[in-house]
């Protein structure tokens, strides 16, 4: 039987600590993305999912907001300092996609197919894991470390207004990406008695 999807989704770990030590240009990683994401499945091949991908100055303004936002949340000059060392490790990685969900077009959809209509939010999540996933194997696969950030809603307008994004944009993640300084340790695992059941 073949294994290769499994080895490649193995080397899919979130990597924090990321640099700028990218072999590959900016055009050769927009490709490789935007591939990634055409390939992922979607309900009813409705293609909700949208990406803004950001290098250079743009990917460090996403994460100066992320910074300027978390200020007004976080009170304590200490824990504010500890936030900071956070997001500016995230801010020293080559570049960050933006995950997107359309959100207009899961309402159409929900209106074009009623009976189906309670499933195409919960659809649009699964497309976006899927999505996610398809882009973080991608970047692994090539050598390129990344994680998977949060910081939606509390960024959402900023970014919105600072990208110049359509409204019905709604985002969903931030994954950071770049050469991988240091590697993830070792990964633990449930037994797989607790995890699954089997029915011949």
């Amino acid at each position: 039987m073949e294994t290769n999807s499994i080895e490649l989704l193995k080397k899919r770990r979130s990597i924090y600590n990321l640099g700028r030590n990218v072999k590959f240009s900016t055009t050769e990683l927009t490709s490789l993305i935007q591939e990634s994401i055409k390939q992922a499945p979607t309900a009813f091949n409705n293609q909700t999912q949208r990406a803004v991908i950001l290098f250079g100055e743009s990917h460090e303004k996403l994460w100066d907001i992320v910074i300027d936002r978390l200020k007004q949340e976080v009170p304590d000059e200490a824990a504010f300092a500890k936030t900071t060392a956070k997001i500016n490790a995230f801010k020293a990685a080559f570049g960050t996609v933006l995950f997107y969900t359309e959100t207009k077009t899961v309402k159409e959809f929900e209106e074009n197919f009623p009976l189906y209509a309670a499933n195409f939010q919960d659809w649009s999540e699964q497309s976006q894991g899927g999505t996610q996933q398809a882009v973080w194997t991608a970047l692994a696969e090539n050598g390129i470390g990344a994680n998977l950030q949060h910081y939606n809603p509390l960024i959402d307008d900023e970014v919105r207004a600072a990208f110049n994004l359509p409204g019905s944009w709604k985002l969903r993640a931030e994954m950071d990406f770049g050469s991988i300084e240091s590697s993830a340790g070792t990964k633990e695992y449930m037994t797989d008695d607790d995890r699954f059941l089997v029915f011949n």
